[in-house]
């Protein structure tokens, strides 16, 4: 890995593998990982409380001052702009749609079987909202983010596919010659 490679920022639909890819850098890097979710949603009382923007900008705020991080999230908007930027390497996953409708029915019966935790309860409400998210993202979500200024960035690297191993992770985060 390049040395100066420490902060990642991880962008992707529903069941494109950000969570798993992050864990992964995470532990191959030694750098904490941060679901952008967790940013959003306040997990602590037993219930899901989405944060004010001030909250959501406050806990967004203390993790880029960090010196290393590894961001993952769908989001996108004026608050996440600044993780692009100070990103050292911006990973979009793009695995094929049906492969990530398949993660998303896989995910659903897992959950429900308690083979595989969640931030959130897994409901039937939610299991089509993300079929729902999938589908815009396809459609809309990834074309906005390519055409824009962060998707631009030499460091931006368009990810479809992932074997998992060491040596792929590696190049994954290794950054392109700036000069």
């Amino acid at each position: 890995m390049d040395d100066a490679t420490k902060k990642i920022r991880i962008i992707g639909s529903v069941a494109s593998g950000k969570t798993t890819l992050a864990k992964e850098l995470s532990e191959y890097l030694h750098i904490p990982y941060i679901e952008m979710d967790n940013l959003v949603w306040d997990r602590g009382s037993g219930t899901d409380r989405r944060r004010t923007p001030e909250e959501r900008d406050a806990c967004l705020h203390q993790v880029l001052v960090e010196d290393q991080w590894i961001l993952e999230g769908v989001h996108r908007g004026d608050w996440t702009e600044d993780t692009f930027f100070e990103a050292d390497v911006v990973l979009m996953l793009d695995p094929p749609y049906m492969l990530r409708t398949w993660r998303i029915i896989r995910r659903f019966f897992r959950q429900k079987a308690g083979l595989e935790s969640a931030n959130y309860r897994p409901s039937l409400k939610i299991f089509l909202r993300m079929f729902r998210w999938n589908r815009h993202f396809e459609k809309v979500e990834k074309r906005k983010f390519l055409q824009s200024e962060a998707g631009l960035l030499p460091k931006t690297k368009r990810v479809t596919r992932w074997s998992g191993d060491l040596e792929n992770l590696d190049s994954l985060v290794r950054r392109r010659d700036m000069g």
